[in-house]
């Protein structure tokens, strides 16, 4: 019977092994969690082993990650091709393509996925210092995360994207800029019929926090890794009152505001998010506080 319910993903096990078989962090840890809620996600220990079906990953090594997988005879993944590490000679790789090519080519955003069929054995690297984090799903579980933080996910897991509708829009003289704080596009993971692993990167450290019905709670937009569906995304603006005119350029701050119920996680490292200065003249659903 299951004894043990991992405090990161919420699967059950017996909690025999030294980490979680569905995410792979350790197993009966005393739990960091911070004095404002937040619970840091343990980096997973070098040679932690998940089984995800018939095949296997194995996540080697500690300031780079390697996800290295097992795949059984049929078994597959699919991935972006630059996380591709190394494999071997009768792994088949095949090419495929993604739905919405125009938008994912002005995002930024890979227009193609590759796609790898066992039997043997592929590996997949982030090139960057972090953390790689496993997701479980569950038939009916969905996730959305940020764009350009996805790794690898098991072919039994659906891919999607949709836009993000945080946006906002500043004018300069006669230039008017839309801008996307935390980008454009969200990826969206799930899973039906089977269960599947989703793989991300996370700069620096993770942490991850359950929001309430209704709570809310402002982040840094590039901090944002990924939430539940249920959580809300909107924008908050802070900036000084009216009184201080010398304040004319950079003088916002820009928040993500996450508004429960749902689990939400973000990275400790992140790219800044400069004001990009002009007047807004148009913006998605969003609050604002004056100092």
């Amino acid at each position: 019977m299951s004894a043990y319910t991992c405090p990161f993903c919420d699967s059950q096990s017996d909690g025999a092994g030294s980490g979680c078989p569905f995410c792979g962090a350790p197993v009966n840890i005393t739990l960091r969690r911070t004095a404002s809620g937040w619970l840091e996600m343990p980096p997973m220990a070098d040679m932690t082993r998940i089984q995800c079906g018939q095949s296997s990953v194995q996540i080697e090594g500690a300031y780079v990650p390697v996800a290295d997988f097992k795949l059984a005879d049929g078994d597959g993944v699919y991935f972006a091709h630059h996380e591709l590490l190394w494999k071997d000679q009768g792994v088949s790789v095949q090419l495929s393509s993604l739905k919405g090519g125009w938008k994912r080519l002005m995002a930024g955003l890979p227009l193609r996925m590759l796609t790898a069929t066992g039997p043997g054995r592929i590996a997949f690297s982030r090139d960057a210092a972090g953390e790689t984090l496993a997701i479980p799903l569950r038939p009916g579980h969905t996730v959305d995360v940020r764009e350009n933080i996805f790794m690898v996910a098991t072919r039994a897991v659906q891919y999607d994207f949709f836009d993000s509708q945080v946006w906002f829009q500043t004018k300069d003289g006669d230039e008017t800029e839309t801008h996307y704080p935390a980008g454009w596009l969200l990826d969206r993971f799930s899973a039906s019929g089977e269960p599947g692993l989703l793989l991300i990167h996370a700069h620096g450290n993770a942490f991850q926090r359950v929001l309430a019905q209704g709570e809310s709670i402002l982040v840094k937009p590039s901090g944002f890794l990924f939430k539940d569906t249920t959580v809300k995304m909107s924008l908050h603006f802070e900036r000084p009152s009216k009184g201080f005119t010398i304040w004319r350029w950079g003088e916002r701050y820009l928040w993500l505001r996450l508004t429960g119920p749902g689990k939400v996680a973000v990275q400790s490292a992140y790219g800044h998010t400069h004001d990009p200065g002009g007047r807004v003249v148009g913006c998605s659903s969003a609050t604002e506080r004056q100092w």
